[in-house]
């Protein structure tokens, strides 16, 4: 089975936390989303704001990596709050907003309300799409 790459979404603040500490978490902590993604896979992390429930528009992908092998775990944040993470190798990349690739990229080209998927937090995305995010990154392409 091949390698699937997926658009994980949160905000920037959150994401460049877990690109800071080696994870990346999605769907407000969710298990379940988390076991759908394999070891090898490629994440790209788009941030439609800069802070956690505010309005400050960023619109921008802001983290590229690879899933690390093993099972999403849990962590004890306090106050009852145990979300589910994976380990990810988090390659050195520039935040790149999404605008200029609005009409090239697969899952927004030609499409209206292309943000409509967003709200699920986490789906996949063509080779097509990945390599087009990662050059926008300045990323150097994935075997």
């Amino acid at each position: 089975m091949s390698n699937r790459n997926w658009i994980a979404v949160a905000s920037a603040e959150h994401v460049r936390l877990g690109r800071a500490s080696g994870f990346m978490q999605v769907c407000h902590g969710k298990g379940a989303p988390l076991r759908r993604i394999k070891s090898g896979d490629r994440i790209v992390y788009y941030s439609p704001t800069e802070v956690f429930r505010k309005k400050d528009k960023l619109r921008t992908f802001t983290a590229i990596g690879t899933v690390e092998a093993g099972e999403p775990y849990q962590v004890d944040m306090g106050d009852g709050f145990t979300p589910f993470r994976r380990d990810v190798s988090w390659r050195r990349a520039e935040e790149a907003p999404i605008q200029p690739l609005l009409d090239v990229l697969d899952f927004t080209g030609g499409v209206r309300n292309w943000g409509h998927q967003l709200r699920f937090g986490l789906f996949t995305i063509s080779d097509h799409d990945l390599g087009l995010i990662a050059e926008a990154m300045n990323v150097r392409p994935f075997a």
